[in-house]
């Protein structure tokens, strides 16, 4: 068993003394143990060749290592929730996230019943009273019309959706992992695999300390390549470390260029609307003369503010050519002024992100790595939703680890973590294949045209529409909608 040095003093770690003997409880399965051994034969990183199972406390390299039965790259609703999972498996699960808690990330703050089903699972506290506002559904407004739909009340899914802010929606989920188990550190930047001479099988990564900012960079990435360079040992590695994903590049896992990819930006308000009870999306975006594919949105936070954004398709022609922020400019200046979304009332920095759908990079296990959330491209192209995605994709990891690690053979396990992509094309494949179909549709100006404007005045057809894109029907029987939207999913090829 590999020493366990402490990564950096007990004040810079998240609560935990990652070397303490106290974590290594006796419910949990350590390294070594089961079907795959993270310590085994040698391993290298940047070509160099290290021998495993040894502590480097003292050594030339100067590089003291960590163990666990799991590492997790990322700290965000893929890689907790995968953490949480685990940790409750009674696996050792070590999660290295690069920047430090509160942070801010780019995204809408709206959760659909999908992602709210997803937090009650891991036993999340979701309650006005912890933080979060609920909303009855979403308002939608195009094509001259405008109409209220509720969310869907199934047996499947809970009747309503919520919001919270990024900046500490993460962190509340990162802490429910440590309680559940989970070690984690905060600042801590991977900056690559470490891989088995014999195999190439990813045995742990490398790290440095040196938090990157909370929207990416800065000086404070640049002061991290100073710090000396850590190892990490485990049996398994899930990459959760978003769009870029540099562990998977790192793996050889690019980016497919077959598969939808979206922009977003957003900031946030001042403005009396701030508790309104709807999710507002608006399909009309113009970008000239052209329709856009793609809608802006206006999600009340309830504490005074607004988050105010829009997503764009790179179905359009004009995709690669439209500045967002400009475009977001304009869009508002057509809002009523008593709204009062204007440049004074501007709380923050209007910042953008890349939104990976649809399985854009696969594939989603090779040689001990799993990919969880946006580092594999699950986020909806119908709606751009990725956090309920996030949430499911790093249960699903979990649970495909913790079988995998419970059997008695390195083989048998490599069979079960074999089985992770497919797990994953059962629940989203077919339906990310139609997606993709109905990207491309939106792409055309004439057809997005023709949809806003006959399809926002038809509750009927508004229904069908919120549950087909928001992914939410009845997986058992159901009305004639459910059934219509999982037996098309299921007769089209996976993705």
């Amino acid at each position: 068993m590999t020493e366990q040095v402490p990564f950096a003093d007990a004040s810079d770690m998240a609560s935990r003394d990652i070397g303490s003997a106290s974590q290594s409880a006796p419910a949990r399965r350590r390294a070594g143990r089961g079907g795959i051994s993270g310590q085994g034969g040698q391993s290298r990183q940047g070509g160099q060749s290290r021998q495993g199972g040894q502590s480097r406390q003292g050594s030339q390299s100067g590089r003291a290592e960590q163990s666990a039965d799991v590492i997790v790259v990322g700290a965000g609703p893929a890689g907790s929730a995968a953490a949480y999972f685990l940790a409750t498996a009674g696996l050792d699960v070590l999660v290295l996230e690069k920047t430090r808690f509160p942070r801010e990330k780019v995204c809408g703050d709206g959760l659909t019943p999908r992602a709210v089903k997803a937090l009650t699972a891991m036993g999340v506290p979701i309650g006005e009273q912890d933080g979060w506002l609920p909303n009855k559904g979403l308002r939608i407004i195009g094509g001259g019309g405008r109409i209220e739909v509720p969310w869907p009340d199934l047996s499947s899914y809970p009747g309503f959706g919520l919001v919270r802010t990024r900046l500490d929606f993460d962190e509340i989920l990162a802490r429910h992992a440590e309680k559940a188990g989970a070690r984690l550190l905060e600042g801590v930047n991977v900056t690559g695999p470490l891989l088995d001479d014999r195999t190439g099988r990813i045995t742990g990564v490398t790290a440095r300390r040196g938090a990157a900012s909370a929207e990416g960079g800065g000086r404070a990435a640049a002061a991290g390549q100073d710090q000396p360079e850590r190892s990490f040992r485990s049996r398994v590695v899930i990459a959760a470390d978003g769009n870029s994903s540099r562990l998977s590049v790192a793996m050889g896992l690019q980016r497919r260029d077959d598969r939808p990819i979206g922009v977003a930006v957003r900031t946030y308000y001042a403005n009396p609307r701030h508790r309104d009870d709807y999710l507002e999306a608006w399909l009309d975006l113009w970008d000239g003369d052209a329709l856009l594919p793609g809608y802006g949105w206006i999600f009340g936070m309830g504490d005074g503010t607004s988050n105010v954004g829009l997503g764009l398709l790179n179905t359009s022609a004009a995709f690669q050519q439209i500045d967002y922020r400009g475009l977001l400019r304009r869009w508002l200046a057509a809002m009523p002024a008593e709204w009062g979304l204007t440049e004074e009332n501007r709380t923050k920095p209007i910042h953008g992100a890349a939104l990976p759908m649809g399985f854009n990079r696969t594939p989603h296990y090779t040689r001990g790595l799993l990919l969880a959330g946006d580092a594999g491209g699950m986020v909806n192209p119908f709606n751009g939703e990725g956090i309920g995605y996030a949430l499911e994709s790093g249960e699903i990891a979990a649970r495909v680890i913790a079988q995998a690690l419970g059997r008695p053979t390195a083989a048998s396990a490599e069979i079960a973590l074999r089985g992770y992509p497919a797990a994953l094309k059962d629940a989203y494949g077919g339906y990310y294949t139609l997606a993709r179909t109905f990207v491309q549709l939106i792409g055309r100006p004439g057809f997005m045209q023709f949809a806003t404007r006959h399809g926002v005045k038809r509750p009927a057809v508004m229904r069908l529409t919120m549950k087909l894109l928001g992914n939410l029907t009845e997986t058992r029987g159901g009305d004639a909608v459910d059934r219509l939207i999982n037996a098309v999913s299921k007769m089209t090829p996976a993705a």
